[in-house]
């Protein structure tokens, strides 16, 4: 049995599906595609798959996978992109199939692009107000938690890196975050911050790029 990390792009309207809608597509499509995928054993044997990091709704996540076993050691792991691209909508696509070197429990930091623009707001004043909020010592905001409801946080520790630039008409904010399984900071948060900060609205757009390790590794 082989464990193998499959490789993809979810975008367009999938963007705005679920994490259990992604896993019951995903699912359907290695159902259909005929895959030598090993399956969960009792009642109800359905494919076995997981995903290392959820992705967010509405988020755009370019280096996206999923964890599978093949029954068959020396199937061809080329065979898996055509075959499952031929089962899933335009906006799941797969592009690579690896051996799952990594172990999942290793992510540690993802990157993200964030797009901040406003109606009322220049991009320059965007990127002024974006630096202001990182220069300083504690960014608190209010965080739901399963156990304790709403508690003050100071996400500032979570932020590994940023780098801005100002578009033409949108500031772009690439940053490294925390995300490990006690210790995750959401983009959602780094904006709500910066609403609390100013006062302003501003339309955002999120693209996941990649996940690392504590070493900032590449995912693989």
């Amino acid at each position: 049995m082989k464990n193998v990390r499959i490789w993809f792009v979810k975008d367009f309207e999938c963007r705005y599906i679920s994490h259990l809608d992604l896993n019951r597509t995903m699912l359907r499509a290695l159902h259909k595609s005929k895959l030598p995928i090993w399956h969960t054993e009792g009642f109800n044997p359905h494919p076995f798959a997981t995903f290392p990091l959820p992705l967010s709704l509405g988020f755009r996540g370019i280096n996206e996978c999923m964890d599978v076993k093949l029954e068959d050691d020396n199937y061809s792991l080329k065979e898996i992109i055509p075959k499952l691209n031929a089962c899933l909508p335009r906006g799941i696509r797969v592009f690579d199939a690896t051996e799952a070197v990594m172990k999942a429990g290793k992510v540690a930091f993802a990157s993200f692009t964030i797009k901040i623009s406003g109606d009322t707001v220049p991009s320059s004043l965007i990127c002024r107000q974006i630096n202001e909020l990182m220069g300083e010592e504690k960014i608190e905001l209010e965080k739901k938690t399963k156990k304790k409801g709403f508690k003050t946080v100071d996400i500032k520790p979570g932020i590994k890196s940023f780098e801005l630039t100002e578009k033409f008409d949108y500031a772009e904010l690439n940053v490294v975050l925390s995300a490990g399984s006690s210790d995750n900071v959401n983009p959602n948060l780094l904006i709500t911050a910066l609403q609390n900060k100013t006062g302003a609205e501003y339309d955002i757009d999120i693209t996941r790029n990649d996940l690392f390790d504590a070493d900032m590794r590449p995912f693989r």
